[in-house]
C-alpha cells in the first residue's frame, strides 16, 4: 500500500514511473550476445541498477566505454568483496577482454584515470580526512577523477570538446559530497570499522567525535554540522551548471544532467533534516522517475536547480551559524538560473498545488491503466517497449 499511497498523493508520478519500469526492462533485454560483453552489462545492472539505466542514454560505442570504465573502477574499489562484487573480481577477465576491444582513445583515458585513482586511494588508506583541503583531495581521487575520465571519454568519442579539469572535477565532487552527506549513518555504523569522510575541520566545531552526531542529545549540533556540510557542497553547483551548458550531444547531456539534478534534490531533502542521523533520506521513486523523464534540455536543468535551491533556501534557519553563507550560495545559484532566461513557463519539479482529483476516479483510472499495461505486456511486448523507449 505504501507505493500506491505515494502514487495517489502524487498522481502525476504514475506515467513517469511506468516509463521508467519499461525502460529498465528494455535495458536488461539489450544485453549483447558476446559472452564478455554479456557479463559486463549483466554485472553493471547488478552492481548499480540506477547507473545501468542512466548509461542507456549514451550512444553504443561510448556506452561500452563508460560501462567498462565503471566496472574497472568498481573493481579497483573492491577488496574482499562479497556477492556481486566477488563475481566481478573472480570473472574480471571478461572486463579485460572487453576493454581490449575499445578504441585506443577510450583505453588511454581509462588507464590514465585508473592509475591516478589507485594512487590517490592508497594515499588515504592511512590518512584521515582532517581538513577541508583533505576532504576535497579525497573526493577528487574517488569522484573528481571520474569526472575527468568521463570528459576524456566524451572527447575521445568526437562528440564533445575537452572540458577543463576544474569543471570536470566539480562535477564529481558535487555528487560525491552529496553521497557522503546522505550516507553518514551507514558509514559511521560500518562494521568492523566506521568509515569517516566528514572532515574534522567541520565536525569538530560541533562535537568531540564524529560518531557523537548520531546521538539524540546532540540533535541540534548534528543538524548545524549537517547544514555546514551541505553549504560546503554548494560551492560546486555553478561549475556543474557551466559544464552541462557546454555539452553538445543530447545523449551525453542527459547522462550527466540526471545525476546532478538528483544530487541538488537530495541536498534539499537532507538540509536541516535530523533524519540523516536516524535513517535513510532519499527522494521518492516517483520524483526520481519524473526527473529522468523530464530532463531533456539545459532549460530543464535550470528549472530543477532553481526549484530545489528555492526549497533548500526555505529551510534555512536564520539562527544557523552558517545561514548567511548558505543563503549567499543559494542566491548565486538562483541568479544563474534566472539569468539563463529559461525559467518562465517551465513545469516545476517540486512546487505544485494540492491535487483536487476525486480519489475514487484516480483509483479507477490506475486500475484501468494496470489492466491495459498487463494486456500490452503479454500480447504486444515489442510494440510496448518501443513505445516507452521512444519517450524515455
Amino acid at each position: 500500500m505504501g507505493s500506491l499511497g505515494a502514487i495517489l498523493k502524487n498522481p502525476d508520478d504514475f506515467y513517469p514511473l511506468l516509463k521508467l519500469k519499461m525502460a529498465a526492462r528494455h535495458a536488461e533485454k539489450q544485453i549483447p550476445p558476446e559472452p564478455h560483453w554479456a557479463f559486463c552489462y549483466t554485472m553493471l545492472h547488478k552492481v548499480s541498477r540506477s547507473f545501468g539505466l542512466v548509461i542507456q542514454q549514451l550512444d553504443t560505442q561510448l556506452r561500452d566505454a563508460v560501462c567498462i570504465f565503471y566496472l574497472v573502477l568498481r573493481a579497483l574499489d573492491t577488496v574482499g568483496g562479497t556477492k556481486e562484487y566477488k563475481v566481478l573480481m573472480d570473472e574480471f577477465h571478461h572486463v579485460s577482454t572487453a576493454f581490449l576491444e575499445l578504441g585506443s582513445g577510450y583505453q588511454e583515458a581509462i588507464e590514465d584515470i585508473t592509475m591516478r585513482m589507485g594512487a590517490g586511494m592508497a594515499k588515504f588508506i592511512c590518512k584521515e580526512v582532517e581538513t577541508i583541503d583533505d576532504y576535497d583531495e579525497y573526493c577528487h581521487y574517488v569522484a573528481g577523477l571520474v569526472g575527468l575520465g568521463l570528459s576524456k571519454l566524451f572527447h575521445a568519442s568526437g562528440a564533445e570538446d575537452l572540458a577543463s579539469d576544474s569543471l570536470s572535477n566539480s562535477m564529481g565532487l558535487f555528487l560525491q559530497k552529496t553521497n557522503i552527506i546522505r550516507d553518514y549513518l551507514e558509514d559511521i555504523n560500518e562494521i568492523p570499522k566506521s568509515r569517516m569522510f566528514w572532515p574534522r575541520e567541520i565536525w569538530s566545531k560541533y562535537v568531540n567525535k564524529l560518531e557523537d552526531l548520531k546521538y539524540e542529545e546532540n540533535s541540534v549540533k548534528a543538524v548545524r554540522c549537517l547544514n555546514d556540510m551541505v553549504t560546503n557542497a554548494l560551492i560546486h553547483v555553478e561549475d556543474c551548471l557551466t559544464y552541462m551548458s557546454d555539452l553538445k550531444d543530447p545523449a551525453n547531456f542527459r547522462f550527466c544532467a540526471i545525476p546532478q539534478i538528483m544530487a541538488i534534490g537530495t541536498l534539499a531533502l537532507c538540509y536541516n533534516n535530523i533524519m540523516v542521523f536516524r535513517g535513510v533520506v532519499k527522494m521518492r521513486r516517483g520524483l526520481t522517475a519524473k526527473i529522468i523523464d523530464r530532463t531533456k534540455t539545459m532549460s530543464d536543468v535550470y528549472r530543477a536547480f532553481f526549484d530545489f535551491s528555492s526549497m533548500l533556501k526555505s529551510k534555512v534557519d536564520k539562527n544557523d551559524p552558517n545561514a548567511t553563507k548558505t543563503l549567499s550560495r543559494l542566491e548565486a545559484v538562483e541568479k544563474t538560473c534566472r539569468n539563463s532566461g529559461t525559467l518562465s513557463n517551465r513545469k516545476s519539479y517540486i512546487i505544485k498545488s494540492e491535487p483536487t482529483y476525486n480519489l475514487t476516479l484516480i483509483t479507477v483510472f490506475f486500475i484501468i491503466l494496470a489492466i491495459l499495461f498487463a494486456y500490452l505486456s503479454s500480447s504486444r511486448p515489442n510494440n510496448m517497449i518501443a513505445f516507452c523507449q521512444n519517450r524515455v
